[in-house]
């Protein structure tokens, strides 16, 4: 696949070498030497929107003619102070994108995981690859994103359309929040599979 990434830092080196390592031509642009242009044009298959939160929509937007028609990864988090949302009651950060870039398939994923996740290869924790949940409303643009999920060892789940983005947002801030503020074990509030409860 041909995939491009906006941002030069570490979610885009970490992802662009796992993508790299997988037999994907990837290219890679920064806004500050003007290669988001360059880089989203590459990104014929996928292009990976990973700058900081607050320049997401602004670069979307001024990219918007160029991902007309192209799966755009959304991976931004919104937290903000307190672990709070900087989107708060109002449109998820990934519904904020596909705004101000209409013609593109966003797809929300790779947002609930710490850099360091992201280059293991692959990240397996006692057995279990890591479950990755995607949400978006273009099943071409999932079938792709899914592809480049599995393409680092982990799963893709589908957590439903790009309505349910802010979900999958919320949940990173409650997750950060309980990781870095409190020092927890945040995979020990989910039971397991069998514990629950009724199913269907």
């Amino acid at each position: 696949m041909r995939i491009g990434i906006l941002g030069t830092g570490h979610m885009a080196d970490a992802l662009g070498t796992r993508w790299r390592r997988a037999g994907h031509d990837v290219r890679t642009g920064g806004r500050r030497d003007g290669g988001l242009r360059a880089a989203a044009l590459h990104g014929t298959d996928a292009v990976l929107l990973a700058v900081p939160y607050e320049a997401a929509v602004d670069v979307a937007a001024g990219l918007a003619d160029v991902l007309r028609g192209r799966t755009l990864i959304d991976c931004t988090n919104p937290v903000g102070p307190g672990f709070t949302r900087r989107t708060g009651g109002g449109p998820s950060a990934a519904e904020r994108v596909a705004a101000a870039a209409p013609g593109a398939h966003v797809v929300k994923a790779f947002n609930l995981c710490h850099v360091d996740v992201w280059r293991l290869t692959p990240p397996v924790f006692d057995g279990r690859p890591l479950a990755v949940p995607l949400c978006g409303d273009d099943e071409a643009a999932l079938a792709a994103v899914r592809r480049l999920v599995r393409d680092l060892g982990c799963v893709p789940l589908s957590a439903g359309g790009l309505e349910r983005a802010g979900l999958v947002e919320a949940t990173a801030a409650l997750l950060i929040g309980l990781w870095v503020g409190e020092g927890a074990d945040a995979q020990a509030i989910a039971p397991p599979l069998e514990y629950a409860g009724p199913l269907g």
